[in-house]
């Protein structure tokens, strides 16, 4: 086990003390800091096939290595976004289902994958599309949540409801499906969209406060991104 600590609050950062040899992989430029005895090897991350499927999930292609050498090391992870970093034990039977861009970092001996949403009416209403990632094998993992994460855990047949793009992680064990929104005002005039995700258990699941998507959207309105013979460039309206 990897010893770490998590600082920052909802600018977080993860800061890994692996011991000599021991070794963290994560996706291409999310290294912050290290001790200069952090050995780096970058490599396919398991060979084409996994790579490829990374691409499509979110993730970087290639995969960095950091192996603490000569003694122990030290190496940081900060969250690309504000929200929280989470550990995860995935042990053999207990695989993670991840959104996109949820991966940060993990032991080496986890296998990262991907993962299809099979049925078309997930893929398309869910909110989480096609591809998510699967986590799989026997160490830690550690996930960027956007916002604040709430976890459940589920007992067999317990389900809980989510709205598009606040579900973060679930257990591989729970199964995700579609609801379509009941009514007519409710569906046109409610806010919600015409579906909500439905998460059943038994497993635990992880869920997000705050959709990086869902704040692009509510920052959108205020930024105008002009071009012309002048070159371009972006204006944001601020107290509208």
């Amino acid at each position: 086990m990897i010893r770490y600590e998590i600082e920052g609050g909802h600018l977080p950062v993860l800061i890994c003390y692996p011991e000599e040899n021991q070794t963290l992989c994560t996706e291409s430029g999310a290294m912050s800091w290290m001790s200069p005895n952090m050995a780096m090897n970058t490599n396919a991350g398991g060979g084409f096939k996994k790579a490829f499927g990374r691409f499509f999930a979110g993730e970087s292609v290639f995969m960095n290595e950091y192996t603490a050498q000569g003694g122990p090391g030290m190496i940081a992870f900060a969250s690309s976004f504000p929200g929280s970093i989470i550990p995860y034990q995935v042990t053999p039977g207990n695989s993670l289902i991840v959104q996109k861009r949820g991966f940060l970092a993990m032991e080496k001996g986890l296998d990262l994958s991907i993962h299809f949403n099979r049925k078309l009416g997930r893929g398309f209403f869910g909110g989480e599309g096609f591809i998510m990632q699967k986590i799989s094998g026997n160490g830690l993992v550690f996930l960027e949540i956007d916002g604040h994460c709430k976890e459940y855990n589920l007992a067999a047949g317990q389900r809980i409801v989510v709205d598009t793009g606040y579900l973060a992680a679930m257990s591989e064990t729970c199964t995700m499906d579609i609801q379509t929104i009941s009514g007519v005002k409710n569906m046109f005039f409610g806010g919600e969209g015409l579906f909500h995700t439905v998460i059943t258990g038994p497993g635990r699941v992880y869920i997000q406060s705050m959709p990086v998507i869902n704040t692009a959207s509510r920052i959108l309105p205020y930024i105008n991104v002009s071009t012309g013979s002048q070159g371009s460039g972006i204006n944001i309206r601020l107290g509208e």
